[in-house]
């Protein structure tokens, strides 16, 4: 695997770290924001970022202001999206010329779509949810999700089937109702981290090869 390269990235009135991963033949960057209740640091997001190397795609992880503060409570949306901006303008700088996608786990998937819905995140061509929290648990619905239709760029969905923070109800028509520059890819029995029950049949690593694998490929499509 490459190495990590510590970065800081200046967000407004927040100075927050973010971690480089750039193999030397990458071919696109992946700009990664955290979940709400976990860092850059987590194991998922070390693991994407581990494969994705693999896969020619360079990452940058970085933290929101409130968690690089150790605070629980997680930005307000205007300084989240802040972030997600001043983190899109550094993979620029750092890797300059390389095609761009953006998104994350969870809070920061939505904290992305939400910037890129506000004004165009720079140099960004597409950008991938890796679980999106279309609603609170026991709570469907899809007005989280009403500033996507503003959305230009390529949007791919990867969704677990037992995902208590997206009903299939309400996430499949959503998808239909943006048109073309909507994937979604489903990942039978898992939940909203990815896990799946031994009586799937399959394991966690199963699960995470087949979503890295088919994250790389959409990428390549989106980029070209």
């Amino acid at each position: 695997m490459s190495s990590e390269q510590e970065v800081k990235i200046a967000a407004g009135h927040d100075e927050v770290s973010g971690l480089l991963t750039a193999p030397s033949n990458a071919r696109a960057c992946y700009i990664l924001a955290h979940g709400a209740g976990v860092g850059m640091r987590h194991q998922f997001m070390g693991a994407v970022a581990r494969g994705l190397d693999e896969r020619r795609i360079a990452t940058l992880r970085y933290q929101f202001p409130y968690m690089e503060q150790g605070r629980k409570r997680p930005d307000s949306p205007k300084v989240a999206q802040a972030a997600v901006r001043a983190a899109a303008e550094k993979a620029g700088e750092l890797l300059p010329g390389l095609p761009l996608v953006a998104g994350g786990k969870s809070y920061g998937a939505r904290m992305t779509s939400e910037a890129q819905a506000e004004t165009p995140l720079p140099g960004v061509r597409g950008l991938v949810f890796l679980g999106y929290p279309l609603h609170p648990p026991g709570q469907a619905s899809d007005k989280r999700a009403e500033h996507l239709s503003i959305v230009q760029i390529p949007m791919l969905f990867l969704q677990g089937t037992r995902d208590e923070f997206a009903d299939l109800d309400y996430l499949k028509p959503l998808v239909e109702r943006l048109g073309s520059c909507a994937t979604l890819t489903l990942f039978d029995d898992a939940d909203h981290s990815f896990h799946v029950p031994a009586k799937s049949g399959r394991n966690d690593i199963e699960v995470m090869v087949e979503l890295l694998d088919i994250l790389a490929a959409w990428v390549k499509q989106a980029i070209r």
